[in-house]
């Protein structure tokens, strides 16, 4: 058992979460560990709390300088001494004095520094408390997010023996978990897997139809902070125009090409914001901590179930419901294909691999949730979560291989020259001087298909696209790919998941925004207090207190300090800093 006294004075909390004190019990032993534990389950405290309770200083490696800066805003506000040593810090001279006189429990670096021998020699000038491996799953060639500079940490901490190693990472099946071990020099016997479940999200994918119209109504539907994750930096800037324009809400965009300072202030702004809507490549999201964005929608296929997981791990991070919705087109998984076929021969299997398995989540009539724990390993989930798209509103699953197999005919009849738009004209014996010319109203599959069949070849054509039974080819037309043989010769049956009529509902409708009592004259006055402080601080509005404090006081309304102080989130810092100034809030309400 792990004291909790530490835990109550820094954090504010009465009691550890999931397998934290299994973790933390582990590097206060002086053991080496790789902790597993989803998004939000509070994996910068296993490493957090130990520093200020082991002597010397806790080095944490972290692949994002931006996601070190959120960081040292939370540590710093909980009292902790912490400090980062990036490029971009005008006080590393500071910094590299206070980690030498000892006055620092975190010291939060990038893993290029690994490799730098200035920087191993400086670790030999004070007491190292413990290493701390975040995002580990980037040390894997078998993870989704591979970093080269990663391979470098494991000399930089042989060079230690004698120091811990905690790696951590929300998103490893076991293949990489395996990797991970090997790599850093942890042992069989150190691996401890949370659930991956976060049942807080609820995961919704439906075919892209209208992906701005999609998108605005999830918006409209979903209050607070959202990301919106479109797949090119042009796909980005377009998305964010329309989106400003036509919901009412602020939203910016963000992407590597953008100026270095616009990027930094639309970052800064999101991070800042209560209600802000940002358009993102997929690298947004991995640099901030930010606990209370409320929606995470993807405009395009993520990489791999690896990725979905853990982009849509953005959301939510502070327990309150949040929404997952994957917008997905057949086009996503020919051109996923194209870059399978651009990669190292020998990744090319893995990449297959996972591409097959996003496709059976898209696809599935059956739970999201079920799908994705199994993905990690975990069989024993419930058949019906009752927080995705399909357990809330159960889709029909409806055999559709006989109209693929006339979609196939027809493809081949063509001359496997032609796109979705011209094989459906055919199937429907729609006459026009280009299949006048092409003499193809002569073709036994030619007006084969009529009514209800009708509305099914589109969806068809989208299902065999997904499967590989079809490829567009180089001249923009439709060719057969390996599993159109089986479909044709009855070998292989094609099912189709027929969502439900979904019914739009008005902005605040969803309970995204969580149990907060909008509308309470009191938790508003208790926001409006938070914005005002983060305003004079600098601070983002989730680093001063979380909705659920504030929910908290406005449900208990403290009349002391001391009742405030025994509120779960409010440590002794923040209890010093702005307990008076809540406190005031509640008191004016009485």
């Amino acid at each position: 058992m792990v004291p909790t006294d530490t835990l109550r004075r820094i954090f504010g909390f009465d009691a550890f979460r999931g397998v934290q004190e299994q973790v933390v019990a582990r590097v206060l032993a002086g053991e080496r560990t790789l902790a597993v534990m989803p998004t939000g389950a509070g994996k910068s405290l296993t490493y957090q709390l130990p520093s200020v309770m082991l002597e010397g200083t806790c080095v944490v490696v972290s692949p994002l300088i931006a996601l070190m800066h959120d960081q040292l805003r939370a540590a710093e506000a909980v009292g902790i001494r912490a400090a980062t040593l990036t490029s971009v810090d005008e006080n590393r001279a500071e910094t590299i004095e206070r980690f030498r006189a000892g006055e620092l429990d975190l010291l939060y670096v990038a893993p290029e520094r690994a490799s730098n021998e200035y920087f191993r020699n400086l670790l030999t000038q004070a007491k190292l408390s413990l290493f701390a491996i975040d995002e580990a799953h980037c040390v894997s060639e078998w993870g989704h997010d591979f970093r080269p500079d990663y391979r470098l940490l494991r000399p930089l901490l042989d060079r230690f023996p004698e120091v811990p190693r905690l790696a951590l990472t929300a998103t490893a099946d076991a293949h990489t978990r395996a990797d991970i071990l090997d790599q850093l020099g942890l042992p069989q016997d150190g691996l401890i897997v949370a659930g991956f479940d976060r049942p807080n999200i609820r995961y919704a994918i439906a075919p892209r139809e209208n992906t701005t119209r999609q998108v605005i109504d999830l918006i409209a539907e979903t209050p607070g902070p959202g990301i919106v994750y479109a797949q090119t930096r042009a796909g980005v800037e377009k998305l964010a125009e329309k989106l400003a324009a036509e919901t009412g809400r602020p939203v910016l965009p963000y992407h590597a090409g953008l100026d270095p300072d616009v990027r930094r202030r639309n970052q800064a702004a999101f991070v800042a914001s209560e209600d802000m809507v940002v358009v993102a490549t997929v690298a947004f999201g991995m640099g901030i901590d930010k606990p209370d964005v409320r929606f995470v929608a993807h405009a395009g296929l993520p990489k791999s179930i690896e990725a979905y997981y853990q982009e849509t791990g953005r959301a939510g991070r502070d327990g309150d419901p949040a929404v997952a919705h994957l917008f997905w087109g057949a086009d996503d998984f020919a051109r996923a294909r194209q870059r399978i076929g651009e990669v190292e021969p020998s990744r090319q299997p893995g990449e297959r691999t996972r591409l097959t398995a996003l496709g059976a989540l898209v696809e599935t009539a059956t739970c999201r949730r079920r799908i994705l724990l199994k993905h990690f390993g975990e069989n024993d989930a419930p058949e019906n979560c009752g927080n995705c798209d399909n357990c809330l509103s159960p889709p029909a699953a409806v055999d559709v291989t006989v109209t693929a197999q006339k979609f196939l005919s027809a493809v081949f009849r063509t001359g496997m020259l032609f796109g979705v738009g011209y094989i459906e004209s055919i199937l429907l014996g729609q006459s026009s001087d280009r299949s006048i010319s092409n003499g193809h109203e002569s073709l036994s599959v030619f007006g084969i298909v009529d009514g209800e069949e009708a509305a099914l070849i589109k969806p068809v054509a989208r299902a065999l696209l997904l499967r590989d039974a079809l490829r567009a080819n180089d001249y923009g037309g439709l060719e057969f790919g390996p599993e159109a043989r089986a479909i044709l010769k009855g070998g292989a049956k094609v099912e189709l998941v027929l969502p439900p009529k979904r019914e739009r509902r008005r902005r605040g409708g969803s309970r995204a925004g969580g149990d907060n009592p909008v509308g309470n004259p009191l938790f508003e006055a208790l926001r409006a207090k938070r914005r005002e402080i983060a305003q004079e601080t600098g601070l983002p509005p989730y680093v001063i207190f979380h909705d659920s404090v504030l929910r908290d006081m406005a449900l208990l309304r403290p009349e002391s300090i001391s009742a405030m102080g025994n509120i779960s989130g409010v440590g002794a810092r923040k209890l010093d800093a702005y307990g008076d100034a809540f406190l005031q809030v509640i008191r004016e309400a009485a």
